[in-house]
């Protein structure tokens, strides 16, 4: 029996490998080149099972993007968790979590991700309405604007390797690391 068709009463598990297979694509290939029949053959779906999953590319994207949006909000509560200090306590674990994607060898999709979010408004407003949510459910202890800068820098040292800043130009992202966090601990009025 054909794989399309013994995965038929499996949606979430196909709904799964159509994101895997589509974030695996987007880092071999980039999201440009990305077709819908790649995905599809990639998954071992039919293209007619992955537009019942997602009508159009833009819609496959988008759950690329919020599969790891979802990642991204479960390893941020995992080092919310781990942090005893409450004041900056979300700016920590943001810095950590972009750092660790940084330094990870594995593939990922952010960095294409991220390029597209310069041009794609749907995808800049999933990125705006996460750090949003984020931002008020952390006000009482990460609202300071000195922990935004952190933010802030953590974002520019993310985009400055994305784009492939000579590394010469870099500083070593361990003290870099250990230097945003120490500035997330400074007494606060």
């Amino acid at each position: 029996m054909n794989n399309a068709y013994a995965r038929k009463k499996q949606p979430e598990q196909v709904r799964r490998q159509l994101l895997d297979c589509a974030a695996t694509l987007a880092v071999e290939i980039g999201l440009s080149a990305l077709t819908i029949q790649a995905v599809a053959d990639a998954a071992s779906v039919t293209k007619g099972g992955l537009f019942h999953h997602f009508p159009s590319k833009e819609k496959l994207i988008e759950g690329v993007f919020v599969d790891l949006l979802e990642k991204l909000d479960a390893e941020i509560d995992t080092l919310l968790a781990r942090d005893p200090v409450r004041c900056g306590r979300f700016t920590r674990a943001y810095v950590d979590s972009a750092m660790r994607l940084m330094e990870s060898k594995a593939p990922s999709p952010w960095g294409a991700l991220s390029i597209s979010m310069i041009t794609d408004a749907n995808l800049r407003r999933l990125w705006s309405d996460w750090l949003r949510d984020r931002l008020i459910r952390h006000a009482d202890t990460d609202s300071d604007p000195a922990l935004e800068i952190v933010r802030y820098a953590a974002d520019g040292v993310w985009l400055a390797d994305l784009t492939d800043v000579d590394k010469t130009l870099r500083m070593d992202r361990g003290a870099l690391r250990d230097t945003l966090i120490d500035m997330t601990q400074r007494d606060r009025p």
